[in-house]
């Protein structure tokens, strides 16, 4: 595990190193947990909203699924399942 001493700033602001940074992909985000006397950055992963739904409604498109077949295909799984 790399490491490296940072100071806290007065406003209690921490900067992290551009290495530990840049092996992260670009995370902006980060869960902050105290575990013990640790304190844990974990990435997460924030999406604009309806940027995830976009992205579905896309997938959906490229399959060719319209709306007519998702009742059809609501009643198959339903069978599937009872």
């Amino acid at each position: 595990m790399e490491r490296q001493i940072v100071r806290i700033s007065s406003r209690n602001q921490v900067t992290l190193p551009r290495r530990i940074m840049d092996s992260l992909s670009g995370s902006t985000y980060f869960e902050v947990a105290l575990e013990g006397e640790h304190i844990v950055l974990k990435p997460i992963d924030i999406r604009a909203k309806g940027e995830t739904l976009a992205k579905v409604r896309e997938k959906i498109r490229s399959l060719g699924i319209t709306e007519d077949i998702i009742p059809l295909a609501v009643a198959e799984t339903r069978k599937r399942y009872r």
